[in-house]
């Protein structure tokens, strides 16, 4: 059998490093880039190859593998301790990359730029959570604020917490959001309850209830976009 070449004996215009300094992080492929994270191979594989080991193991999923724990992570042969806490540490960059851009305070214009903003903060919980975007008459996001935070199954709207915040804000518009950890985006009947009974609450003062985004996951479910508000 013959012997695996280690990256270093690769062409040059194959190595992950030099070929991303010669044409951009964009043109390396998820493995890549993992290896280029953790650094080196075992004795037996790349650098490259225990990567896509690490990445089959987690479902071929950047946000998985992101996720996972340091003992999921050290279960792949070629990861130890110092490999594992890398990984963990460039996650959670990465991670709050996208919490600092979900701080900006852009136009809301869709289901998907609202989503946007706080599916960061709730795409990989365990328990469900809920917020509201307070937008003024502009849809400039004036606010978002944490309601509040319940089970794996279910949270609390509190309709009468969310209508005197929208009031204090001199809000125009909100957006109600939660989360599915079930990875099912799909709104059961309790969640249609709670977006009638918060639009009528709301209406009485002029505030309009624009939308209810479920996040489950890198899915969402907008009842503005189904016709349903």
């Amino acid at each position: 059998m013959s012997k695996k070449l280690t990256i270093k004996e690769w062409n040059e215009d194959e190595r992950p490093r030099e070929r991303l300094i010669s044409k951009g992080a964009d043109s390396l492929s998820d493995a890549e880039l993992t290896a280029i994270i953790i650094g080196t191979g075992s004795g037996e594989e790349s650098a490259v190859d225990v990567a896509r080991s690490l990445l089959s193991k987690h479902e071929n999923c950047l946000r998985c593998l992101a996720s996972a724990s340091p003992e999921s992570l050290m279960s792949v042969k070629g990861i130890g301790k110092t490999k594992a806490i890398s990984l963990i540490a460039a996650a959670e960059i990465g991670k709050r990359i996208s919490k600092a851009r979900s701080k900006e305070l852009p136009e809301i214009y869709s289901s998907q730029s609202a989503a946007s903003i706080v599916s960061p903060l709730l795409m990989d919980l365990p328990y469900e959570e809920c917020w509201v975007l307070y937008l003024n008459r502009a849809n400039r996001l004036i606010s978002k604020t944490r309601m509040s935070k319940g089970g794996i199954s279910s949270t609390v709207v509190d309709v009468k917490l969310i209508v005197k915040s929208a009031l204090e804000k001199l809000a125009s518009g909100i957006i109600l959001v939660h989360n599915h950890p079930s990875g099912n985006a799909k709104p059961g009947e309790s969640d249609k309850t709670q977006t009638k009974i918060l639009k009528e609450a709301a209406s009485y003062f002029d505030i309009t209830l624009l939308d209810h985004i479920i996040i489950a996951g890198d899915k969402y479910f907008s009842f503005a976009d189904d016709g349903i508000i």
